[in-house]
C-alpha cells in the first residue's frame, strides 16, 4: 500500500510540477515601415489566440512551455508566420507588410498617405476616362485655381494660381518632364491615356520635386498593379464631331503573385480642321501618338521598374496667326474672322510643330527594418522639336524654322523613414543637360546651343505634436550652371552686354560675334507647414514657402523668331534669380446637410522680387518671312494672391452637386500695373444623377462661366501702314484689351451595357456659343471652338 501511495504521489507532483511550467507570451504588432500600432490584429499561438488593443498589444496569460507555430494576421497586411519555442517569458515585436494600401490598391495612393500641409487636387480615374480624348492641360481645367494658357485648342499648358511655364513641373510617373516648357505654346509632351490618378500640388511646398516648381506640380501616376495571376486590358474608341476625327486608346497588363507585371498601352488621335460656331479655322488638325511600355518586380521590402514613354505629336497653328506684312497684320488682329479660310481637311500644313518625346526610366527601392525606404531612380529623355513657318520660299517651307534637340539626364536617390509620430524625407538629384540647335534651319536661333548641370538636396521632417496637430519643416539648396555657345549681332551685344561680359567673347566675324556665356545659380528653399485638424469634421494647412527659381534659357538668350506662336522673342543675360514668399492655407469641413456637404477653401498670397515677366514691346519686320509681334522678358517685383472654393453636396443617395470658383489678384509692383495674362474670375457648376444599380449609370450637367477680365496692363503696339498715295503713318493695334466673358453648357452621360462594355457621350458647348478666351493666345485671330459632340466605347477585361 505504501508503494501505490509513493507512486501516485510522484505522479501528482510530476503533474504539479509540469503544470507550473508556463510563461506569458506578449508583444505589439506594427506596420512596418511607419512603426503605427496595428488595431484588432489576430494572433495564432497554437490553439491560442488573442486580439491586438488600440496600441497594437496583445498578451497570452499561461502558456504551457514547447514550440508553437505562430500566426500574426490583419486585413490589410500580408500574414506573418514563425515558430516560437515557449520557455520563458517573451516579448515578441511583430511588424506586418502594409501591402494592399502601399501595393496593390489602386483607389489609395501611398502619396496620399501623408500630404502634410500641401494643397493637393486630385483628378481619379473616373475623371480622366469621362475626359479620356482631352489634352493634359484642358482636363486640368476642372481643378479650382488651375487654367490652362492656350495657343488654339490643341495646345494647352496648365496654369495654377496665375502661374505657368518652367514654374510648374510636371511629373510623369516620378520623372519630372524635361522639354521646351519656357515657350507659351509648347505644351506638356504627355498622353494622358497613360495614367489613372492626377494629384494638382498648388504652390511650392512640395520641394523634392524641385525648387522651379513656384506655381506647383502636376504628378501623373500610372495605374498600381495587382498581385495577382491575372491578365486586364481596356479598349477605348472614340468619335469627335469638332474636327471630324477619331481616337483609340488600348491598354494591356499581365500580373504575377509573387509581383511580377509586364504591360503596355497605345494611342492615336487625329482631327482635321477645328469650326467655331460661325466657321472654320484653317489648318487646326492634330495628329497624335503615345506608347508606352513597362516591366516590374515589386513585392514590399524591394522591387524594380522599367518605363518606357513616348509621344509623337503634329501640331496645326491657325494659318491666319501668321501673316506677311504690317498691313496684314492690322489685319487680322482688326478683323472678326480670320482672313485665311478653306474647305475642311485633315491636311496639316504650315504653320504647325512636330514633336517628339522619350522617356526611359529605371528605378530600385528596398525598405530595412529601421533605416526606412531607400529609392533611386535614372531617367533619360530625348525631346526633338520641329517648327514650320510660311517662309520666303517652297524650299524653305519645308525646312523647319525652330530645329531643338534636348537631351536630359537626371539621377534622384531618395529615403523615407516613417514612425508613428515623425517622418523624415531626404533626398539628392543630379542631371546634365543638353541642347542642339540645328543650323541648316536657315533661320537665327531661337535657343542656341547649351549645356545645363543642375543637382540639389533636399529634406522634409514631419511630426506629430498631439493627435490633432501636425507640424513639418523643410529645406532644399539648388545648384544650376549654364554653359552657352552664342552667336550675337555685333550692334546689340556691344549695345547691351559689352562692357560687362568681356571674357564671354570667343571672336568676331563682320558684324557676327560669338560667345561663350557661362552662368552659376544658386538657389535656397524652404517651408514650413500646420496640419490642424480639431474635429473630424475639419481640418486647417498652414503653408509658408521661401521660393527661389533660376531663370529659364529662353529668358536669358531667347532671340528671334519663334514660328509656332508667332512672335519675336527677346531674352536678357542678365536675369537674376527669382526670390518670393508664398502663403497658403486651406480650410476643409464637413456639413450635415442633406447627406453631407463638403466644403474647401484656399486662399493664397505671393509676393517675389525679381520676377520675370514676359510682355509684348513692339512689333517688327524679319527677314525670316513676316511681321510679328516682339515680346521681351523682364524683371519686376510683384503680388499675386486669391481664392479657390469648392464644394460637393450629396443632394440624395443618387443626385450630386459638385461647384468650384476661383480669383487671382496679380500686380507688377515695379510698374504699378496689373500683371499680363492673369486668370479671369470663373465658376464651374455640376449636377449629376449616378446610378449604380441601372448599370452604372450617369447624367450629368455642367456650366462654365468665366468673367470678363477687367484687370490688365495696356501694351497696345504702333505699326507702320501707309495711306492710297504711299504715305506712311503709324497706326495703334489694341492687343491689350481682354475679350468679353462667356457661359458654356455641356452634357455627359453614360452607362454600362454590360459587365465589360460601357458607353460615355458628351456635348461641350451644348448651345454653340460664339465666344474669345483671354488665356488662348490666338484669340486676337479667331473665336474658340464651337459645339463638339463626343461619343466613347467602351471594352474592359
Amino acid at each position: 500500500m505504501k508503494l501505490i501511495y509513493g507512486l501516485l504521489l510522484v505522479c501528482f507532483g510530476l503533474v504539479f510540477i509540469n503544470a507550473q511550467k508556463t510563461y506569458s507570451v506578449e508583444g505589439t504588432v506594427k506596420d512596418m515601415h511607419d512603426k503605427t500600432p496595428l488595431v484588432n490584429a489576430e494572433i495564432i499561438l497554437g490553439k491560442y489566440s488573442s486580439k491586438t488593443d488600440a496600441k497594437g498589444r496583445f498578451s497570452f496569460g499561461a502558456i504551457p512551455a514547447g514550440t508553437y507555430t505562430l500566426l500574426a494576421k490583419h486585413p490589410d497586411c500580408h500574414d506573418y508566420t514563425e515558430n516560437v519555442n515557449v520557455n520563458g517569458n517573451l516579448q515578441l515585436a511583430i511588424t506586418l507588410e502594409h501591402h494592399i494600401e502601399e501595393i496593390e490598391t489602386v483607389t489609395v495612393h501611398g502619396s496620399h498617405k501623408n500630404n502634410g500641409s500641401m494643397v493637393v487636387k486630385t483628378l481619379d480615374k473616373t475623371d480622366i476616362s469621362r475626359n479620356i480624348t482631352e489634352n493634359l492641360g484642358n482636363m486640368l481645367t476642372n481643378i479650382s485655381g488651375v487654367n490652362a494658357l492656350k495657343t488654339g485648342n490643341n495646345i494647352s499648358k496648365p496654369i495654377i494660381h496665375g502661374l505657368y511655364g518652367s514654374r510648374v513641373s510636371i511629373i510623369n510617373d516620378g520623372v519630372r518632364l524635361a522639354e521646351q516648357e519656357w515657350g507659351v505654346e509648347h505644351a506638356p509632351n504627355v498622353d494622358v491615356n497613360n495614367f489613372e490618378h492626377i494629384d494638382v500640388i498648388k504652390g511650392a511646398s512640395a520641394l523634392k520635386y524641385g525648387s522651379g516648381a513656384v506655381g506647383g506640380v502636376v504628378v501623373l501616376q500610372p495605374q498600381i498593379l495587382p498581385r495577382k495571376d491575372t491578365i486586364m486590358g481596356a479598349v477605348s474608341l472614340s468619335g469627335i464631331s469638332n474636327g471630324r476625327g477619331a481616337s483609340l486608346n488600348v491598354k494591356l497588363a499581365k500580373t504575377w503573385k509573387d509581383g511580377w507585371a509586364v504591360k503596355t498601352n497605345g494611342s492615336f488621335k487625329k482631327l482635321g480642321d477645328l469650326q467655331t460656331a460661325d466657321y472654320g479655322l484653317m489648318n487646326t488638325g492634330v495628329q497624335n501618338y503615345g506608347f508606352n511600355f513597362g516591366v516590374q518586380k515589386m513585392n514590399f521590402d524591394r522591387g524594380f521598374s522599367f518605363d518606357y514613354y513616348l509621344t509623337d505629336n503634329s501640331i496645326g497653328i491657325l494659318r491666319s496667326s501668321h501673316v506677311g506684312s504690317a498691313e496684314d497684320l492690322y489685319e487680322a488682329l482688326s478683323s472678326q474672322q480670320p482672313i485665311y479660310k478653306r474647305k475642311f481637311s485633315y491636311d496639316i500644313d504650315n504653320p504647325r510643330q512636330e514633336i517628339e518625346h522619350h522617356i526611359a526610366k529605371i528605378s530600385v527601392y528596398q525598405r530595412f527594418g529601421d533605416f526606412g525606404k531607400l529609392t533611386a531612380t535614372y531617367s533619360f529623355q530625348y525631346n526633338h522639336r520641329k517648327e514650320y513657318d510660311i517662309r520666303r520660299t517652297e524650299a524653305l517651307s519645308k525646312k523647319p524654322g525652330l530645329d531643338l534637340e534636348l537631351i536630359t539626364n537626371d539621377l534622384n536617390i531618395n529615403h523615407l523613414i516613417e514612425r508613428e509620430k515623425w517622418s523624415l524625407e531626404t533626398g539628392i538629384d543630379a542631371g546634365y543637360q543638353n541642347n542642339y540647335s540645328n543650323p541648316q534651319t536657315e533661320a537665327r536661333r531661337l535657343i542656341p546651343n547649351y549645356d545645363r548641370y543642375y543637382a540639389g538636396i533636399y529634406s522634409v521632417y514631419k511630426y506629430k505634436i498631439l493627435p490633432k496637430l501636425e507640424v513639418e519643416v523643410g529645406g532644399r539648396y539648388d545648384f544650376d550652371r549654364y554653359d552657352v555657345t552664342k552667336w550675337y549681332d555685333l550692334s546689340d551685344w556691344n549695345k547691351l552686354y559689352a562692357n560687362d561680359y568681356k571674357d564671354f567673347v570667343v571672336r568676331i566675324n563682320q558684324n557676327r560675334i560669338l560667345t561663350r556665356p557661362q552662368l552659376n545659380y544658386n538657389n535656397i528653399s524652404a517651408n514650413a507647414g500646420i496640419v490642424y485638424r480639431p474635429a473630424d469634421n475639419f481640418s486647417l494647412k498652414f503653408n509658408y514657402a521661401r521660393v527661389a527659381r533660376s531663370p529659364n534659357i529662353a529668358e536669358l538668350f531667347a532671340d528671334g523668331l519663334h514660328h509656332s506662336a508667332a512672335i519675336i522673342e527677346k531674352g536678357d543675360m542678365r536675369m537674376k534669380n527669382e526670390m518670393g514668399d508664398q502663403f497658403n492655407l486651406i480650410a476643409d469641413a464637413r456639413i450635415n446637410l442633406l447627406q453631407g456637404l463638403n466644403i474647401s477653401v484656399n486662399p493664397y498670397f505671393f509676393h517675389t522680387k525679381n520676377f520675370i515677366n514676359q510682355i509684348p514691346t513692339g512689333y517688327q519686320n524679319t527677314q525670316w518671312g513676316g511681321d510679328f509681334v516682339v515680346y521681351s522678358y523682364q524683371q519686376i517685383d510683384a503680388k499675386m494672391y486669391g481664392i479657390d472654393v469648392d464644394a460637393q453636396l450629396k443632394i440624395s443617395d443618387h443626385l450630386t452637386y459638385k461647384g468650384n470658383a476661383s480669383y487671382v489678384y496679380g500686380q507688377d509692383l515695379t510698374h504699378q500695373v496689373p500683371l499680363i495674362l492673369m486668370m479671369p474670375p470663373n465658376i464651374n457648376n455640376t449636377l449629376e444623377y449616378h446610378n449604380e444599380k441601372w448599370k452604372n449609370f450617369y447624367f450629368n450637367v455642367s456650366n462654365n462661366t468665366l468673367l470678363k477680365q477687367t484687370r490688365f496692363p495696356v501694351y497696345n503696339i504702333l505699326i507702320t501702314r501707309y495711306d492710297s498715295d504711299g504715305n506712311s503713318f503709324k497706326q495703334s493695334v489694341d492687343i491689350s484689351t481682354p475679350p468679353d466673358g462667356y457661359s458654356l453648357w455641356n452634357l455627359q452621360t453614360g452607362v454600362n451595357l454590360s459587365k465589360n462594355f460601357g458607353i460615355d457621350f458628351s456635348v461641350r458647348n451644348v448651345f454653340n456659343k460664339t465666344y474669345r478666351d483671354y488665356l488662348n493666345r490666338l484669340r486676337f485671330f479667331s473665336d474658340e471652338m464651337g459645339r463638339n459632340f463626343i461619343l466613347t466605347l467602351k471594352y474592359q477585361f
